[in-house]
């Protein structure tokens, strides 16, 4: 706009500019507020959607105490199917599944295990789904299975875990010196002084042994 014009030919041109412009700016105006208010109810849906996955996640627990399975897996369903983009859905899983287990409930308790590994967002929860799904399938003789699940682990977190479960596996089929290599990987990744430290050498002594 040129300084020196009259205040008539400034209002011409601003009134031009408007014309050029002024649907432009109103979409980016429109399009502005939509975020922020987008955003603003996404938040509050997030927050609304948190708190009420807690609390079916509560009355889980509430139910597994007072031994009421059944409104347990209608309160986990739930969770699962409504709530599963929440860690709550998760947490419940991993809590039904060790209740399945405890009840001797193998199927069900793979069926859980199952769907943290394809649902959890965090590595350690799908690291512990699939070395306790691994585990089921060892005790279940479906050592394929279980040594397959195992290979799909890339967390070096749980490496001695899942080499020591390979050498149970390895031992359990009388494959002593592959056993004894998965013990000793697994000796190699816990820490001087461990609990585990000397389970491991037992076993891998055992081997030795054989």
């Amino acid at each position: 706009m040129d300084i020196y014009a009259s205040d008539e030919e400034k209002g011409e041109e601003i009134k031009q500019w408007w014309r050029d412009n002024g649907i432009s700016v109103a979409v980016a105006c429109i399009v502005g507020l939509s975020v922020l208010f987008g955003g603003r109810y996404w938040t509050a849906h997030q927050n609304t959607q948190s708190e009420s996955a807690s609390s079916h996640y509560q009355q889980l627990v509430s139910f597994l105490a007072d031994d009421k399975k059944v409104e347990a897996e209608n309160a986990t369903q739930k969770l699962l199917s409504e709530f599963s983009s929440t860690p709550y859905a998760v947490f419940a899983a991993l809590e039904m599944a060790k209740q399945s287990l405890n009840d001797s409930d193998v199927t069900a308790t793979k069926t859980y295990l199952e769907w943290v590994i394809s649902n959890a967002k965090l590595t350690g929860q799908v690291e512990i789904a699939r070395l306790r799904l691994a585990q089921c399938l060892f005790t279940e003789s479906d050592y394929a299975s279980a040594l397959t699940l195992i290979e799909q682990s890339e967390s070096q977190a749980f490496e001695s875990l899942f080499s020591e479960l390979r050498g149970d596996i390895y031992a359990s089929q009388n494959e002593k010196s592959q056993a004894r290599a998965a013990y000793q990987a697994a000796l190699l990744r816990v820490d001087q002084g461990e609990p585990r430290q000397q389970v491991l050498q037992l076993k891998l002594d055992d081997m030795a042994g054989a």
